[in-house]
């Protein structure tokens, strides 16, 4: 299977373009590069089991964050707001940075 490359890091802000979060919009929490997924921010919060363990001897469940598709969210441009693709570009100095393609502005790592 091809292997696409994540173009998102931590901290970007997405929305998800498909799926039954559609519309929703967060922050990326960790990217899973190798499964091509990420995790946003109070998105596809599921219930987990917990184990009663010593300090919470009782158990019970809490609720995380799953992974998602990292082709089911899209950037937000950080100027407008909107949805955005990520491109790259070389400045003077050699240095190779992120920008948006929507508007050319160059994205902060």
């Amino acid at each position: 299977m091809a292997r696409t490359k994540v173009r998102l890091k931590r901290g970007d802000e997405v929305r998800v373009v498909t799926g039954k979060h559609k519309g929703s919009e967060g922050k990326v929490m960790k990217v899973f590069p190798d499964e091509n997924r990420v995790i946003v921010e109070n998105v596809n919060v599921i219930k987990k089991a917990q184990r009663p363990t010593q300090e919470n001897p009782r158990g019970g469940f809490r609720e995380q964050e799953s992974p998602i598709h990292a082709s089911n969210v899209r950037l937000l441009d950080p100027q407008t707001g909107e949805l955005t693709r990520i491109g790259h570009k070389f400045l003077e100095s050699g240095e190779r940075v992120r920008i948006s393609r929507k508007t050319g502005a160059q994205l902060e790592d």
